[in-house]
């Protein structure tokens, strides 16, 4: 099967469907976190044509999308406009439409829940499946949205049991809601993790064997 990662640094997802025999490609406007020869640096739209069975876009940019960043189209933050929020928002809108509307059979964008302005630039809008990483033997907190197109809902694999409220262990959970202002923040928002890029591999990967008949 051709899979392609989209908006992925990490080699996370690649791995994982390397690793299963498929013929998988990672791509991002930036390099990649580790040597590979597997790495497409380029603007995703630029490859969405070439012939994949399956596309899984791991963090498309969501800051203006997403529930967390709503209030900025209110009150942007210092240095910056309403105007510069919106045209943000429509450019965030517009790409996760290309990659959900792509001329491919099997589609799957991950971003967290989307607020309703978000939601009404969406060209064919669906509602995703929430899942969290914990639900894949990943111990962290992150409401994550699969909006899935032809794909089955992913099935947990390996649900762990959360930590109680103010313990250390729930602290450390929160990692990706608790990162602090910096320069790698939003990697840390925008992890992929391992357990959940299995999942993908396993449950959306299918049989190599029945993609070439």
């Amino acid at each position: 099967m051709r899979v392609l990662v989209g908006c992925a640094t990490s080699c996370v997802a690649l791995r994982a469907f390397l690793d299963r025999g498929h013929d998988a490609w990672q791509c991002d406007i930036l390099p990649a976190d580790e040597p590979t020869n597997r790495h497409i640096q380029d603007d995703i739209r630029n490859v969405l044509d070439w012939g994949w069975d399956l596309l899984i876009v791991s963090n498309p940019p969501c800051t203006r999308l997403c529930n967390s960043g709503v209030r900025w189209l209110k009150t942007p933050p210092p240095g910056r406009t309403h105007d510069e929020m919106w045209a943000e928002l429509d450019a965030g809108a517009a790409l996760f439409s290309d990659c959900l509307n792509a001329p491919i059979p099997r589609v799957a964008v991950e971003n967290p829940v989307m607020h309703g302005h978000a939601r009404e630039r969406v060209r064919n809008w669906i509602k995703p499946q929430i899942v969290q990483p914990w639900w894949f033997g990943d111990p962290f907190f992150k409401a994550t949205g699969l909006y899935r197109r032809g794909l089955p809902p992913l099935h947990p694999t390996d649900r762990l049991t959360p930590p109680e409220p103010g313990t250390s262990e729930h602290k450390s959970w929160s990692m990706v809601h608790r990162a602090p202002p910096g320069a790698d923040r939003w990697k840390i928002r925008s992890k992929t993790f391992p357990g959940m890029a299995a999942a993908w591999a396993d449950q959306w990967g299918g049989q190599i064997d029945e993609v070439a008949a």
